[in-house]
């Protein structure tokens, strides 16, 4: 184990025990920037510690989170040993910082608990220091006390430490070191406590570096005995300083390997630890949060809040708010917006759950939530100057995503209001089907769904709930992918409605879109239905809860074609404004637009209704179906006008394009197609569009088509030159134009980015490419970027030659291969993939060519021992030797039957801790009466395992603890049946 280090880091006076300090002081009232600044201080100053600025709360490159949530992320490749021995990281010692955490979905989720109690927060910034292999558990435990009791002045009679107690069932002794060390320190042994794994063993993930860890717990009353109160989720006694000694690897096999090199991570909230010095039993008393608390105050019409554990719905909406503001000022500032998956999606329930309770409890105007931003710059702003630089946009992109959701909101609350006063009495159960609706059409999460029914003392119907979640997921998995559903107008329909004389539908104002500064605007849009269909016929009526196919006489809905995906969305009826009948799938057959619904109320012929389009999934689609176009022509400019598409589909998450290429892209080519993109896109070029005569259209120089039926007119799309100008051929410039029925941007800039992740030939000329824009592109490309520092990271480690065990270039090889495993699965730039891949391929050729080379050296050496011991080999030599590796022991075999090539040769290799024994034979080429399967198949069996191989070489695996014994059995099974 470590060695306990000599200790140097104290005061002439001696380590701190329970006595005070000369001059003992609780520093009250101290300002949380002091707070910070003072911890800081410590290390760097006194304690010889690198000051680390804090990492964006965007993990980079991870995908196992959503979020930062703990201060060590940014280290973990220091932790890994996956860290660029050229970098910066590769020097760090000791170091120390404060850290931007999110803890909203995932492992780690406070969220629920924000805003119930006193200390659950979304964010919060985690102070943390740390030793990477130079000091460990002694120095480490005399800093934390020293800070806590010298500097900041925290009563020692308030403290309690906690420490592993060790795990029988892990093997995992109790960490007696750092016992010793805090009764060294002077903590009596009553307050020193001994926990499991659960609360005092850190793991880093399902393997990777772990250890032991010891906590600090301070008691918020004082003046008793309250040992049992800590790790009981006390709000009395709360953990303040977690100190984690990695010391342990834990393997893929979930055994313990202990680190070559051992490290320290500690951190210690912020939040919590302001609370303890400002003497207050909530984080939101402390000047962290006061300042919002006033702030929201100004804004509200309601009471100031009042705090403690009588303020109700208005106390507990201020603590939300406060909360969620700080995290949506944070998560902006580093580049996650509100969206639709992922991290993006939590933001977006983040901010949707602070604007309800803005609006409907403390009675705030629209924008008050945004107003707040400069109240988080004023408090974090010194600490993290992106928040002060990005303050403009992200009051913007609170502001724009809280209209969104206020129209929403809005009629979300009239839905349920009126379905409470339906209701008999509330011990009825509110019904699933609305509470669905709200999610699926309206975008309420579901939490907020019962959040607002727990105030009228009513629940959903969960099990309902349950099903019809259930019932939508098997819908989406079973229908295929532009199949026909069930509300399809068939044949006799279609006649039908044209013999009844109902004119076509009307969609042109799926094109009547606008940007206004910056934003685009779709058009508001009535209708009449014209049409209903049940399924199997045209009928005058649908009732509640039937799906149907809805002819309007006029849509603002894209229907699926152009390999671009319907839109989403709902309409409501004239008259029942509140209740929505959700639009599934939106298609076109034979000039009618039928849009699949389902009917929430009754529906008839003649019934005006007022559509509500899915902006967000409309507008994510324009970004991907323009971006379709400027790869097309992007290809068409780099290989030539050979390139033809064979097809496409724009979704909202990624666009895919297929065209006519001889042979797969280059590394090379993909990116020189990606730079061409980026330069399209840098240019912000002017989409145009314009409907015009089919033959005219075919006229245009440069034109793409693809192989289908277009209609007679048909829309031009072009960038930068208008179509007006193309008909007339009055400019020679080379430019994108298609003739497409798709929904566009408006300038070429609003793609922002854009990454081709796969590209693969499906068939022989064929070419698959699949694309992300925006901040998918973005995260491809951050993604993309660690896994290359990672590979040069391992490229160094095998180049240096520094393993020269076989385990080490095992290892080794095992890295390889889970690295080629993230490269081939991420999605990041396929040029960037191809060329990781070569890199990894050679790597792992480098590696299985050193490990056979080593294999080949021991298995002479083991070969060596085995002749020395003997005289001569006789026709059937069986013996034993120590050896871990099943290669190993055949290349052994292999040398020994080289020396003897008339002998019958076996060696076994037990395996001490599992029980296990390895064989391995070897006969002669022309032995026709012992085959060496047959040898090898017959031991193991006999010892309960199995083998395989050929008549000449064989290899197995059995379960023996007597070795003696099995050598016996072998010899003679051998020699029986060679004497037949």
């Amino acid at each position: 184990m470590y060695r306990l280090l000599p200790r140097r880091l104290w005061p002439l006076s001696g380590p701190p025990g329970l006595r005070q300090p000369a001059s003992p002081r609780l520093l009250s009232g101290l300002p949380a920037a002091k707070v910070r600044s003072t911890f800081l201080d410590f290390f760097t100053e006194k304690h010889g510690h690198l000051l680390v600025p804090s990492s964006p709360v965007r993990p980079r490159g991870d995908p196992s989170l959503l979020f930062v949530n703990a201060g060590m992320n940014q280290f973990k490749p220091i932790f890994l040993g996956t860290v660029d021995p050229r970098s910066e990281m590769a020097s760090y010692r000791r170091v120390v910082n404060s850290q931007k955490c999110v803890r909203a979905g995932g492992k780690h989720n406070d969220l629920d608990d924000v805003g119930r109690d006193g200390y659950h927060h979304t964010f919060f910034e985690m102070l943390g220091s740390w030793s990477f292999g130079d000091y460990f558990k002694e120095e480490a435990c005399h800093m934390a006390w020293s800070l806590l009791t010298e500097h900041y002045g925290i009563p020692v009679d308030r403290l309690y430490v906690s420490y592993f107690g060790g795990d029988a069932a892990s093997g995992l002794p109790a960490d007696e070191e750092t016992r010793l060390i805090w009764l060294d320190v002077g903590v009596p042994p009553a307050r020193l406590r001994p926990f499991g794994m659960k609360d005092n063993f850190w793991e880093m993930g399902e393997s990777g570096p772990c250890g032991p860890c010891t906590e600090i717990h301070y008691d918020h009353v004082g003046g008793r005995d309250a040992a049992m109160l800590v790790n009981a989720d006390s709000p009395e006694v709360v953990e303040i300083w977690n100190l984690v000694f990695m010391q342990y690897n834990r393997e893929a096999d979930r055994s313990l390997r202990l680190l070559p090199r051992f490290s320290v991570d500690t951190g210690l909230g912020l939040e919590r630890l302001v609370s303890v010095l400002q003497g207050k039993t909530s984080n939101y008393d402390t000047d962290l949060f006061t300042p919002l608390l006033h702030a929201i105050h100004q804004r509200s019409r309601v009471r100031p809040y009042e705090g403690g554990s009588s303020g109700g719905q208005v106390d507990l909406a201020y603590r939300v708010v406060a909360d969620h503001i700080r995290t949506l000022a944070v998560c902006i500032a580093d580049g996650v917006h509100p969206g639709m998956s992922g991290a993006e999606l939590v933001l977006r329930r983040i901010l949707r759950r602070a604007v309800r309770f803005c609006v409907e409890v403390l009675q705030t105007p629209q924008g008050a939530l945004a107003g707040l931003v400069p109240t988080v710059t004023h408090l974090l702003g010194d600490t993290y100057p992106e928040l002060r630089r990005e303050q403009d946009r992200v009051i913007d992109v609170i502001n724009e995503n809280e209209d969104q959701f206020l129209s929403s909101l809005q009629q979300g609350s009239r839905l349920i209001r009126r379905t409470l006063g339906r209701m008999k009495s509330k011990q009825e159960v509110f019904p699933a089907s609305v509470a669905w609706s709200l999610h699926r059409d309206l975008g309420f999460p579901l939490d907020l769904v019962d959040l607002m029914l727990e105030e009228s003392g009513v629940r959903v119907d969960s099990q309902e709930l349950d099903r019809l979640i259930a019932e939508n997921q098997k819908a989406n998995a079973d229908l295929p992918a532009g199949a026909a559903s069930p509300e399809a107008l068939d044949v006799v329909s279609l006649a039908e409605l044209r013999r009844l004389g109902v004119p076509h539908s009307d969609d042109g104002l799926k094109y009547s879109y606008r940007l206004e500064r910056g934003r685009y605007v779709f058009p508001t849009c009535r209708a009449s239905v014209l049409a209903l269909y049940d399924g199997g016929a045209l009928v005058s009526e649908v009732g509640e809860g039937r799906r149907c196919g809805v002819v309007l006489d006029r849509t603002c809905f894209y229907s699926e074609q152009g390999g671009q995906s319907h839109d989403r969305g709902y309409f409501t009826r004239d008259g029942l404004q509140d209740v929505l009948y959700p639009v599934e799938a939106v298609v076109q057959a034979g000039g009618y637009v039928v849009h699949q619904a389902v009917a929430a109320d009754s529906l008839r012929i003649g019934d005006q209704v007022q559509l509500h389009l899915d902006q967000a999934h409309r507008l994510s689609c324009m970004v991907k179906h323009t971006a379709t176009h400027v790869l097309n022509f992007a290809l068409r400019k780099l290989l030539g006008p050979s390139t033809q598409q064979r097809g496409s589909h724009v979704s909202a998450d990624r666009l895919r394009f297929d065209c006519s290429i001889k042979g797969s892209l280059s590394s090379s080519q993909l990116q020189q197609l990606e730079e061409l993109i980026s330069i399209i896109i840098s240019e912000n070029q002017v989409v145009h569009s314009q409907e015009v005569p089919l033959q005219a259209a075919r006229s245009i120089a440069g034109l793409r088509t693809v192989d289908e039926v277009y209609p007679d007119p048909v829309r031009v799309v072009s960038l930068e030159v208008p179509v007006s100008e193309l008909l007339d051929g009055q400019t020679a410039r080379e430019t994108s134009v298609e003739l497409c029925c798709g929904t566009h941007l408006l300038r070429t800039a609003d793609i922002e980015d854009l990454v081709i992740t796969s590209e693969r030939q499906m068939v022989r000329g064929i070419s698959r490419i699949i694309a992300v824009t925006g901040r998918e592109a973005t995260q491809a490309r951050e993604a993309g970027h660690v896994l290359s520092e990672e590979v040069d990271s391992l490229s160094v480690r095998l180049s240096d030659g520094t393993p020269s065990t076989i385990d080490a270039t095992r290892r080794l090889a095992k890295e390889v291969g889970v690295l080629s495993d993230a490269v081939d699965n991420t999605p990041i730039p396929q040029w960037q993939r191809k060329e990781l891949q070569a890199r990894l391929k050679a790597l792992q050729r480098s590696a299985n060519t050193r490990l056979r080379k080593l294999e080949a050296k021991e298995a002479a050496v083991k070969a060596q021992e085995v002749l020395e011991k003997r005289e001569k080999l006789k026709d059937v030599f069986v013996d034993h030797v120590e050896t871990d590796s099943l290669s190993v022991l055949m290349k052994t075999v292999n040398q020994l039957s080289s020396a003897a090539p008339l002998s019958h040769v076996m060696l076994l290799a037990p395996q001490r801790d599992s029980g296990k024994v390895f064989c391995a034979c070897q006969v002669p080429k022309d032995s026709p009466i012992l085959a060496a399967s047959d040898w090898a198949m017959a031991v193991c069996h006999h010892f309960g395992g199995n083998a395989g191989g050929s008549a000449v070489v064989a290899k197995g695996m059995g379960n023996c603890s007597d070795v003696s014994e099995a050598l016996r059995w072998a010899e003679e099974f051998a020699r029986r049946t060679t004497q037949r």
